[in-house]
Parts: structure tokens; C-alpha cells; sequence
């Protein structure tokens, strides 16, 4: 089967791939005929495609996140790959293929990533901050073995939610053995806090959101971490208005930055300051690494990444 991420102009290909979005559109013609927008993926990558004169039949038979044999051709449009579609079909038991096979995941296993997650939050040596944190993780737990990090900008795979957070760990060490004025109790608790309500602001499956839950259109994931600690506190008896609670909530709903970002308040914290630039440091670095894994090796530039101020990325000849 041809990787996705292989795919060059004019290659004529044929393989098994996944749905990961399908929409139903009309074209601008007299009469509008209906067509597939789709997103075609495996675990290599992804690429847009188009399916014309899409029949009632087809309409009901394709949807998202069905696995599909695809005949088609990689054409260049407004400067970005695109395949044209000329044959479909959905793929059958007999085919041998499996939804598993399809997904990118990450490089650690979901188990391990948990692992470390959890010795890191052992190592908090503040009861009461140690005790906040593990109320929060309990909240998620089972989700954080899949869930990603978000639906396109970062980390946006099986796992990748843990998988952000465990980068950032490593990172926050660092920095704490660097910065020894850190609180590292505080870092640790931050990175494992920060995007904790992800997997419940988010409807995903096998690491592929589909779309937003009522709590996350409606409040989003800063807001419902920040309640979550102040739930943990209460029910825990520590005092709401402490110095622990009150720099654990900060870092929450500072870590974005700036109100555009999502952030209702800055960074007014050394640690606050410190967690917001390690994500954003993980953050950043990954769509690199995303961007750079997911197109074909003889390819030199990358597309534009919308976290990086939409700036392609280009490959060095070394």
C-alpha cells in the first residue's frame, strides 16, 4: 500500500485508507452536483481529497472514520497536494485491514506514557498539591490512554494528550535543575494540570475528534481544570483561598498567555511563566516534527503551520 506521506504530484496510486472527515458539498455548476470533501489518512499522514457526482447510494453508504480501498491521482491545487478520487469502495473483513492500522499514534506506549505521568505525580512532595493533582488525573485517567492533545494544532493522534505531557515533564525537569528557584512541585503539577480537562472538552475516537462536548463548547478545558481544583480542594478539605490552590488554579488559567489565546488572566507566577513556555515550547516543536514526518522525504518545505503564524517549515540538505 502507498503511504500517504509518499504521495507526490501526478502519482497515480491505489490502497486502503481511512475516512477521518467526510462532508457532503455541492458544487457552484447549473444544476449543483453533490460531491465528498474528505480527508484521507493512515498513519503517516493525511491529505485532502475530492469525490465528484457522489450518488444518493454513495451518501449512504461512506461515512467518517470508515475504512475505504481508494483509486485515485495526487494533483496540485492552490500550491497543496490534493488527491482526485476515481474509484471508492469500503473496505470488507476479507481485506484484512484494521482501523488500528490506519491511526497515528505516539512513538511511547499509551501504558508507559501513564507510567511516568504518575511517578511524576507521586514525586510532588507537597501533600496537598500532590492530592489535588491525583484527584484531577483519577477524573481522566481512562481517557488519557488515547486521547489526543487537540483536534489539529498539536499532539493531535492516539496518545497524544499524555504524550505532550510527558515531553513537557522532561522539559520541566530541566528547567527546575537550571532554575533551581522554581518550585518544582509546582511545575510538575502545572504540566500534568494544564490540559487535564481535554479528554472531556473533546469527543474523540481512537485519537480522532469528531467534535466538541457541551462542557467544552460551552466552558473549555481552562475553565473546567480550574473547577475541577477547586472541586478537589473541597472535598478534600484544603482552604480554597491558600497560597497551593490558588497558584495551582493561576497556572491553569494563565498557561495560554494572552485572552486571544484563551487565557483569562497572564502569567503572574514564576512557575505560571515558566509552564507557559514550556508548552508552548512543546507545543510548537511537535507541529515541526509533525510537519517535517508527514511529507515525502524529497520534499523540502513543509505547509503552512497555523501555530507558527502560518510559516512553512524547510528541510535542511545536510
Amino acid at each position: 500500500m502507498t503511504l500517504i506521506r509518499t504521495l507526490i504530484n501526478q502519482d497515480e496510486f491505489m490502497g486502503f485508507y481511512l475516512l477521518k472527515e467526510l462532508e457532503v458539498k455541492q458544487t457552484n455548476a447549473t444544476p449543483p452536483k453533490d460531491y465528498f470533501d474528505i480527508v484521507l489518512c493512515d498513519a503517516s499522514g493525511q491529505l485532502p481529497a475530492k469525490y465528484w457526482d457522489v450518488t444518493p447510494t454513495d451518501k449512504e453508504t461512506f461515512f467518517p472514520m470508515g475504512l475505504v480501498k481508494v483509486q485515485g491521482i495526487v494533483q496540485t491545487y492552490r500550491e497543496k497536494l490534493q488527491v482526485k478520487i476515481n474509484r471508492i469502495r469500503k473496505a470488507t473483513p476479507e481485506d484484512g485491514v484494521s482501523l488500528t492500522d490506519f491511526i497515528r499514534s505516539a512513538p511511547i506506549r499509551p501504558v508507559d506514557l501513564i507510567y511516568t505521568i504518575k511517578q511524576a505525580m507521586s514525586s510532588i512532595v507537597d501533600e496537598e498539591i500532590r492530592t489535588i493533582v491525583a484527584f484531577c488525573v483519577t477524573k481522566v485517567e481512562e481517557k488519557l490512554m488515547h486521547y489526543p492533545a487537540a483536534k489539529t494544532h498539536h499532539h493531535a493522534y492516539y496518545a497524544g494528550l499524555a504524550y505532550h505531557i510527558v515531553r513537557m515533564l522532561e522539559i520541566g525537569e530541566f528547567i527546575c535543575k537550571q532554575r533551581p528557584f522554581l518550585n518544582a512541585d509546582f511545575i510538575k503539577a502545572g504540566i500534568i494540570l494544564h490540559d487535564i480537562a481535554k479528554p472531556e472538552e473533546m469527543i474523540a475516537q481512537m485519537g480522532i475528534v469528531s467534535d466538541y462536548s457541551v462542557q467544552g463548547k460551552l466552558l473549555g478545558h481552562i475553565s473546567m481544570a480550574s473547577n475541577w481544583i477547586t472541586e478537589a480542594a473541597i472535598q478534600c478539605g484544603i482552604d480554597l483561598q491558600s497560597d497551593r490552590v490558588l497558584g495551582l488554579q493561576h497556572l491553569v488559567l494563565s498557561h495560554h498567555n494572552l485572552g486571544e489565546w484563551g487565557s483569562p488572566v497572564q502569567p503572574q507566577t514564576a512557575e505560571a511563566v515558566a509552564l507557559h513556555h514550556i508548552d508552548s515550547l512543546d507545543a510548537k516543536l511537535q507541529m515541526v516534527e509533525d510537519a517535517l514526518e508527514t511529507i515525502p522525504e524529497t520534499e523540502q518545505w513543509t505547509p503552512s503551520i497555523r501555530g507558527l503564524e502560518n510559516k512553512p517549515i524547510y528541510r535542511l540538505k545536510l
